[in-house]
């Protein structure tokens, strides 16, 4: 891919000098040349290649094998298609390819933006023995203001939860949109096609309080929210 063309295809500097494999200050310099003369910069340009001919095919098995293939299977396709140059440059195509398509399919990580009465989360802590009897700490929080209700429970059974969201909204105020919560065997009955089901009184719960319950899995080292029904 030529300078100006990976430019005009991301718009970045640092971007197409990625693609192209330059400093982005020779990118700058080939845009303000072109911006000025209508044309590329004197000097050095890059000299057409042997394996030109063949940079659609070697992006296709890129992009087919999701960046997996290696450069010495490429090399050796190429060579059964007719090509006569060497290894070394076959590999640096390969390099520029698999970096063009990490480029095209990078996740973006943006951090989590809360916004005001939207969720609520809440977990479980150890409580005091009361009368020998081991009790549990209901913890919910509101994620924008960090606001948080701390309540002592017998179990951590439907009922009692249920009675300690209710305290917990008319604490804070309101009913936020989401209430999102670890504990998945207490409000989910059981999964279809990897689907959680939730149980039936946790969707009457929802639907009198009009919000929604959301789960998180632990079985990556990166949570992720499950969604559900009411």
């Amino acid at each position: 891919m030529e300078i100006l063309d990976a430019y005009d295809l991301t718009g970045s500097l640092r971007d197409s000098a990625e693609l192209v494999g330059c400093s982005h200050h020779t990118v700058k310099r080939y845009v303000e040349a072109r911006d000025k003369l209508g044309g590329p910069p004197s000097g050095t340009a890059r000299r057409p290649q042997l394996i030109d001919d063949y940079l659609d095919k070697v992006e296709e098995w890129v992009e087919r094998s999701k960046g997996k293939v290696r450069a010495d299977r490429v090399h050796q396709k190429l060579v059964w298609l007719g090509y006569t140059g060497s290894e070394r440059t076959t590999r640096r195509a390969v390099a520029a390819a698999k970096t063009a398509f990490r480029v095209g399919n990078r996740r973006v990580h943006r951090p989590w933006v809360t916004e005001p009465g939207m969720w609520l989360q809440y977990d479980y802590g150890d409580g005091p023995l009361i009368d020998g009897v081991k009790t549990v700490l209901f913890v919910a929080w509101v994620a924008w203001s960090r606001f948080r209700v701390v309540l002592p429970l017998r179990d951590k059974t439907l009922p009692s939860v249920f009675a300690a969201l209710d305290v917990t909204f008319r604490r804070i105020g309101g009913v936020p949109t989401y209430v999102l919560t670890d504990n998945e065997k207490t409000v989910t009955s059981e999964h279809i096609a990897g689907i959680p089901v939730r149980n039936q009184q946790l969707v009457a719960f929802a639907s009198h309080y009009a919000v929604t319950v959301h789960t998180v899995f632990r079985r990556t080292r990166r949570a992720r929210v499950a969604p559900n029904h009411r």
